[in-house]
């Protein structure tokens, strides 16, 4: 597909990377001429230096003939205006990034309407839901949903004394009753998608796939089943954490707020009336625990400064704090704070880049692609990959224990008819069946008969 992206600061060169790595034609559209050099010294794209909200400019970047236009500028205006421009021009589909929250209400709809904007992305609303998910299983480090939450995936890191530690996996189900699947390993710095001879070890991190009620009883079983968040201290009162108060409030949990700049802190205490908001340096440690750091179930660090966020994050670990949270952009710092002792590393441009992603994966839906959903799960370094299954596909009807599976790829999960079924070697597909396929990042499967060798 040939895409145009407008913007390429954070958002911008995440977008770019992924879009390239899947092998798309991208043209990189920047006013600033330094950010486009730093772009194509890493990329091999094309690049213009322009406005581009300039018609001259969409014209020179073939706006006419592009099949995607994404729009990830600093200002949603802008971003709403060059998306508008870009299909009348001939653009067929258009994207932008919104995140004011008065055109994320009832206006966004009106807006997309008229603007014909076939998706807007709010990356902080994303980074909000996807830690208030977390919520769901506070032993969890990242979940991803498939077939309409009917099978779901989480990613958990084994402790020191896990009843795991040492465990074949071809014995997992003799011991626990619960019907998962271990898709995928993360041990050091490797990743592994794994038979069932491997064996598993303390510090772990491990992808699991199951029906929700499934996952819920395998960890029960584990006793990692830990009971949601009732009281919830955030660092900075940015529009992720507006988001995320506003969906913990709505549960009823107790929500603090700690905002160093009086202007947001008073904008928050008026936005969130039920949440307390204090004005202060988060980053004194004596204004943490005269708040009641200790005392809170999680803690969750959304400044935005990466550094602040990991170590504050650390310092609720070590007073107690069962589940902690880190905002972090820098993906070398990523690493780094999860080998620190962060629970979970969410980073908002990166859930940006797998949404469109996705969103550019159904779109080649209608050119013979049957991927439903794509996400990169262990750091982007595995792909799981829903594939709804036709009539005439090669793999039905037959034993996956009997299928000549291309090397270091999985069947995660099937759903038929509303039915989760978390697979066996004596499991069968069918016409119809949705299925959950684990394989390594950059895979590039178009329909589920790729997988087979």
């Amino acid at each position: 597909m040939k895409i145009l992206i407008v913007g390429c600061g954070k958002i911008g060169a995440t977008l770019l990377k992924n879009l390239v790595d899947e092998g798309h034609d991208v043209v990189a559209i920047d006013s600033d001429v330094s950010v486009l050099e730093e772009v194509t010294n890493v990329h091999d794209v094309m690049s213009i230096c322009g406005n581009g909200a300039d018609s001259d400019v969409l014209e020179e970047a073939g706006a006419a003939d592009a099949d995607i236009f994404v729009a990830v500028t600093g200002s949603d205006e802008f971003n709403m205006l060059a998306c508008f421009l870009a299909k009348k021009m001939g653009a067929k589909y258009t994207v932008a990034r919104i995140r004011k929250a008065e055109y994320n209400d009832r206006s966004l709809d009106f807006l997309r309407r008229n603007l014909e904007l076939d998706l807007a992305i709010n990356p902080e609303r994303l980074a909000a839901h996807e830690l208030f998910n977390i919520h769901k299983f506070p032993s969890a480090v990242k979940i991803e949903s498939f077939s309409r939450r009917q099978f779901e995936m989480i990613e958990i890191r084994l402790g020191e004394e896990s009843a795991l530690d040492g465990m074949a996996l071809s014995h997992l189900r003799e011991k626990y009753e619960a019907q998962v699947l271990v898709c995928c390993v993360r041990r050091g710095e490797e990743v592994y998608i794994p038979d069932g001879n491997f064996v598993l070890k303390s510090q772990d991190r491990i992808g699991i796939t199951a029906p929700p009620a499934q996952l819920q009883k395998f960890l029960r079983e584990l006793a990692l089943l830990k009971r949601r968040a009732r009281s919830v201290m955030i660092l900075g009162a940015s529009r992720t954490a507006l988001y995320l108060a506003e969906l913990l409030l709505s549960i009823g949990a107790s929500v603090k707020i700690i905002e160093k700049d009086e202007a947001r802190a008073a904008e928050a205490c008026e936005a969130l009336p039920r949440a307390t908001v204090i004005h202060g340096d988060g980053a004194s440690q004596e204004l943490l625990l005269e708040e009641g750091l200790s005392e809170m179930d999680a803690f969750a660090a959304l400044t935005g400064f990466d550094e602040e966020n990991i170590l504050l994050s650390i310092f609720a670990a070590s007073r107690g704090v069962k589940k902690t949270i880190a905002k972090v952009n820098r993906e070398e710092f990523a690493s780094l704070a999860e080998k620190l002792g962060v629970d979970t590393v969410i980073s908002p441009k990166q859930l940006v880049g797998d949404t469109l992603t996705s969103f550019v994966r159904a779109l080649e839906n209608s050119r013979g692609s049957n991927v439903e959903l794509l996400y990169k799960v262990m750091d982007e370094k595995v792909e799981a990959m829903e594939f709804k299954v036709v009539s005439d596909a090669r793999l039905c009807g037959i034993p996956l224990k009997s299928l000549n599976l291309k090397k270091n790829v999985l069947i995660a999960g099937i759903v038929r008819e509303r039915k989760s079924i978390a697979p066996t070697g004596e499991s069968v597909i069918c016409a119809g069946d949705r299925v959950i396929v684990i394989a390594p990042g950059g895979a590039r499967f178009s329909d589920l008969s790729d997988i087979l060798a």
